[in-house]
């Protein structure tokens, strides 16, 4: 069976490609076009479509290509599902549901600025992902050293308790974070790189940040501030959606189109018209 999807892959269509290949059909052909050329393409070498807007193998809510994969063919794998958390993260710039995603990202973003064709990296693709598969499979629980972690939680227990104690309603760290996150919003942010930037454990971050932030979890946070700089950028400048989608920190216009969509209703070309036109 062949499958088709845009050029220049990074996360989803590198996971779904080895995801196929490994648990639906050994002998999948993945063919990489153009974007504006994938549904043109896909019929005429009759093949299926995936992770491009408006067909069936592709984000739907807020799980990407990858998830429908797996509950399209109905596959039962722990490991999977652990995998697919960690794909819908990185994929979708929520490094906050998996503390693995900001790393496939870092990995996957490199990987494809070092390797120009397209084949060729989905070939070295694929060993990342079967390297994640028997992480996933069998050494989750396995650490890298034999040290004891307990004193990190003990750390940021003291580190915190006094301002349990004086009954502060905003911790100090609330506006370093807020500053961080408007100073780098066209980055890759993580929690765990910010985590270190505060010198605060990341789970104690991930677990508090909702109280201080309208409650939104840092995905959401980032996103919504990503949207409103996006329409900054609209209002006040000449760039195009495109380059726009780049200085608001998403992966790609098609990521971008998507988030818009989602906390607007409106599509980036249609909001930027009106705005237009006033």
């Amino acid at each position: 069976m062949k499958w088709i999807t845009r050029e220049r892959p990074k996360i989803d269509r590198i996971a779904c490609p080895w995801l196929i290949k490994n648990f639906v059909d050994k002998d999948a052909e993945f063919i990489y076009t153009p974007a504006d050329s994938v549904k043109e393409q896909a019929k005429k070498l009759n093949a299926t479509p995936f992770d491009i807007p408006d067909v069936e193998f592709s984000h739907h809510d807020d799980k990407c290509t990858f998830d429908y994969i797996l509950e399209k063919y109905k596959i039962k794998d722990h490991a999977l599902d652990t995998l697919a958390v960690i794909v819908r993260g990185a994929d979708t710039d929520r490094h906050d549901i998996a503390s693995e995603a900001s790393g496939l990202w870092a990995i996957s973003a490199g990987l494809a600025y070092n390797i120009k064709d397209d084949y060729e990296l989905l070939e070295k693709g694929m060993i990342i992902y079967d390297a994640l598969y028997s992480w996933a499979k069998h050494l989750q629980k396995e650490k890298h050293t034999q040290n004891p972690v307990d004193h990190l939680f003990i750390d940021v227990f003291n580190k915190f308790i006094k301002q349990k104690a004086a009954q502060k309603k905003t911790p100090d760290w609330v506006k370093e974070l807020k500053e961080i996150i408007q100073d780098q919003i066209d980055t890759n942010l993580s929690l765990t790189n910010i985590s270190k930037s505060l010198d605060i454990h990341p789970s104690y971050l991930s677990r508090e940040f909702s109280k201080h932030f309208n409650n939104l979890s840092f995905g959401e946070y980032t996103r919504k501030m990503r949207i409103e700089k996006a329409i900054e950028l609209m209002k006040t400048s000449p760039y195009s959606l495109t380059e726009i989608s780049y200085l608001t920190g998403f992966s790609d216009q098609s990521h971008f189109t998507r988030i818009f969509k989602k906390h607007t209703g409106q599509n980036p070309s249609s909001f930027r018209k009106k705005l237009l036109k006033k």
